[in-house]
């Protein structure tokens, strides 16, 4: 179909502000990046832009000696994956039956869903919660409360009902369960929905950090986030490094490219991810939360 003028006009204004907006995500991150890969004196002087000045991997060596952050990584790994697993389960159990028709008081059950959504969840009476059920100082204290999310649960049932229920009645025919159905038929055709929402949650877990300074008092148990946070935050542990892992003078690493490289280990497994996933994700979100 042939666009009129301003309809080019209207396209070449929306490239040009999605380019300024996705290079002013790009830059700092390319910018973070440099700086963790550059030698000590560019980094002093300020001369690191966007690609690194005197190659150099000092900063993820020093910060593997001399911080947590191999366990906290490991923390956040064992967080993510345990957490990304429950949230999916119980949202696929959650927005299944709600999708059936059939289902009795399926309106009054959504409708008390979408009532929670008016209200968020308080640090303090969370914290209270999970202090009840004995959970605090554990992980279950940062799955339970969001164990499902209201919002991933609705985007899930409307594209289970989208689902055409002939497809559904003839594999019941042919004598298929209502749990094989689910597994063998309907998640099959959801993947990209449930892509997407893996992501969603995934993030969400990854990113944890007041929920964990709340609930976990051991440091041992802390997540990358807290430790990222803690060396943005506290600028005379990054300069103690220097003195705890005795350097050369041309070795010796700022503050800037010891928290670049925290800041970029918390990116990495994100970056690498979501290309994988990102061929599902416009697809998922429009076709689950708008029903044909």
């Amino acid at each position: 179909m042939r666009l009129s003028r301003g309809e080019k006009w209207f396209y070449s204004v929306n490239h040009v502000l999605l380019f300024l907006a996705g290079m002013s995500c790009l830059v700092p991150l390319l910018n973070l990046a440099a700086i963790s890969l550059s030698e000590y004196e560019a980094v002093a002087a300020g001369r690191v832009g966007l690609w690194p000045v005197g190659f150099s991997l000092e900063s993820y060596k020093m910060l593997i000696d001399g911080t947590p952050i191999m366990r906290t990584f490991r923390n956040s790994l064992i967080i993510t994956g345990f957490g990304v697993v429950f949230s999916m389960l119980f949202t696929i159990l959650a927005a299944y039956p709600l999708s059936k028709g059939h289902f009795y008081a399926r309106k009054f059950f959504t409708l008390a869903i979408v009532f929670t959504m008016l209200f968020g969840i308080q640090a303090i009476p969370a914290f209270l919660v999970n202090r009840a059920l004995g959970i605090v100082d554990t992980y279950w204290a940062l799955w339970l409360p969001g164990l499902v999310s209201a919002y991933n649960m609705l985007v899930l049932k409307s594209f289970f009902e989208q689902i055409p229920e002939e497809m559904n009645e003839a594999a019941q025919i042919d004598g298929c369960s209502e749990w094989r159905l689910l597994w063998q038929i309907v998640l099959p055709l959801s993947m990209p929905v449930l892509a997407t929402l893996t992501l969603f949650y995934g993030v969400g877990y990854w990113n944890s950090f007041q929920s964990v300074l709340i609930n976990i008092h051991d440091s041992s148990k802390f997540n990358l986030a807290v430790l990222v946070q803690n060396m943005v935050a506290n600028q005379s542990l990054l300069q103690n490094l220097n003195n705890v892992q005795p350097q050369e003078a041309d070795q010796m690493l700022t503050p800037e490219s010891i928290r670049s490289a925290g800041i970029m280990v918390m990116l990495i497994p994100l970056l690498v991810v979501y290309p994988f996933l990102q061929k599902y994700f416009v697809k998922g979100v429009l076709i689950g939360a708008v029903k044909g």
